[in-house]
């Protein structure tokens, strides 16, 4: 979204009227959160919140100190040089290693107790267990049509 002079200048407006952010937006053809940041920027005045306070205490919102423009550093004196970058070598990427069988996740034991472990049996390949755990934890779904004969 582009800020033109006449958009601003609408979207002044609309806010002196008091409409809700979201009702400038919608009269602009821009989202709700493109009004509130613009208007933040603009430091158009502040809304009164819509949540409802039971003590009817109003709270001053906090004003934000204005950014600065240009460096934020002071420069460094001429007796101070730029840091010089450390080049080193890089090590060569090591060689692949072949795939090794990975062990079987399946819990043995509850968690916690004294001899809990992990089944150590390779895991069949694509899956998280071993052939005697994966007939266990993947089993076919029978068709409810077999039940009812």
């Amino acid at each position: 979204m582009e800020w033109t002079d006449e958009t601003i200048a609408r979207l002044r407006a609309l806010w002196a009227e008091g409409l809700s952010t979201a009702e400038i937006g919608r009269r602009l053809n821009i989202s709700k959160n493109a009004v509130v940041g613009k208007a933040h920027r603009l430091s158009l005045p502040a809304r009164p919140s819509p949540i409802r306070r039971t003590t009817g205490e109003a709270t001053p919102r906090p004003t934000t100190p204005k950014r600065t423009q240009g460096p934020t550093l002071p420069p460094l004196p001429a007796s101070v040089s730029a840091p010089v970058p450390v080049l080193r070598a890089i090590a060569p990427a090591p060689k692949p290693q072949q795939p090794r069988a990975l062990p079987c996740c399946w819990p043995i034991g509850e968690p916690g107790r004294p001899g809990f472990h992990f089944c150590n049996a390779a895991a069949v390949t694509g899956k998280p267990y071993c052939e005697e755990h994966a007939a266990i934890a993947y089993v076919r779904v029978r068709d409810k049509r077999e039940d009812v004969a």
